[in-house]
């Protein structure tokens, strides 16, 4: 499977991202926050930390600078500053600053909220990324996301991801054809499922789930060479990857990867089978945020 470690979030998908969260928060466009224009006089100029309160690994970041720039242009103020102390994919302890922003006080606390939703969210994906790929290292397995992720952040939580140490899956249903048991018995059988998809889609990549060693190996046959092994125990397991990997000087190089019911307990447990990748949905649908917070240095009284 094709890595995408170094793969950028979009600039015009942040773009998106950053206008709706902000509709969301000021109402429709420009919008406003009535407690901060009332109290801060819009030529007020300040400086704000952007903290961890947590230990975690850093992501998101990329998208401060947008967010800080859309609200600029909505209050019609000139744009604050962002300095990155960090980049995405570090390891931040309590109290590390993550960013030095300088600009319209305004701006920063109008900014402050969409801004940690953002990065508090993508942080504690990473965050959870991060101890999987740390439980697995060493052991040639790599985790990999699944599509159970928040509408409309996909992209983003799916970066997190990448940040703290994983491997994206498939972005979506339109990128890579995954023959799940419903599929088969809509078509009869793994050879039809697979036949039909090469005849309508031949440019994508196929991957077949598998629950037993009997659907593992007919799924071979048929000319998969991704194998999803679903909620099998480690015994079974063994079986499976040892009957695949025996076939591989006829077949050519099969990926195989364990799902269902991991927990962090088992990670190496699971990598000691030979399977190349852990599916985890738990890092992208149940990951706590990691404890971001903004705090406005006190302008200096005359």
């Amino acid at each position: 499977m094709s890595s995408m470690e170094d793969v950028p979030l979009d600039a015009a998908w942040i773009a998106r991202i950053v206008a709706a969260a902000l509709d969301e928060d000021l109402g429709p466009e420009p919008g406003r926050d009535v407690t901060t224009q009332a109290t801060i006089p819009p030529g007020d100029s300040g400086v704000a930390h952007l903290v961890a309160r947590a230990a975690g690994v850093a992501a998101g970041l990329v998208v401060v600078p947008e967010v800080l720039a859309q609200v600029a242009r909505r209050l019609g103020l000139p744009p604050a500053s962002c300095e990155q102390s960090v980049a995405d994919g570090s390891r931040v302890a309590p109290g590390d600053v993550l960013a030095v922003l300088t600009g319209p006080v305004q701006v920063l606390l109008v900014a402050e909220r969409t801004m940690l939703n953002l990065t508090s969210r993508a942080s504690g994906v990473a965050s959870h990324t991060r101890r999987w790929a740390d439980a697995l290292d060493g052991t040639g397995a790599r985790v990999l996301d699944t599509r159970k992720t928040t509408p409309g952040l996909r992209a983003l939580e799916k970066y997190a991801v990448r940040c703290g140490g994983g491997t994206n899956k498939r972005m979506g249903l339109y990128d890579v054809a995954m023959i799940k048991d419903n599929h088969v018995v809509a078509t009869g059988s793994v050879a039809a499922a697979v036949a039909a998809v090469r005849a309508r889609f031949p440019d994508v990549a196929i991957q077949v789930e598998a629950d037993t060693l009997g659907q593992a190996l007919e799924a071979l046959a048929s000319g998969a060479r991704f194998l999803l092994l679903d909620n099998m125990a480690t015994p079974l397991l063994h079986e499976v990857v040892e009957a695949v990997r025996a076939r591989e000087p006829q077949t050519g190089r099969v990926e195989l990867e364990a799902t269902g019911n991991l927990t962090l307990d088992r990670a190496r447990e699971v990598a000691g089978t030979g399977v190349d990748y852990l599916s985890v949905g738990a890092l992208t649908h149940s990951s706590p945020i990691l404890d971001l917070a903004l705090d406005l240095t006190p302008a200096p009284r005359s």
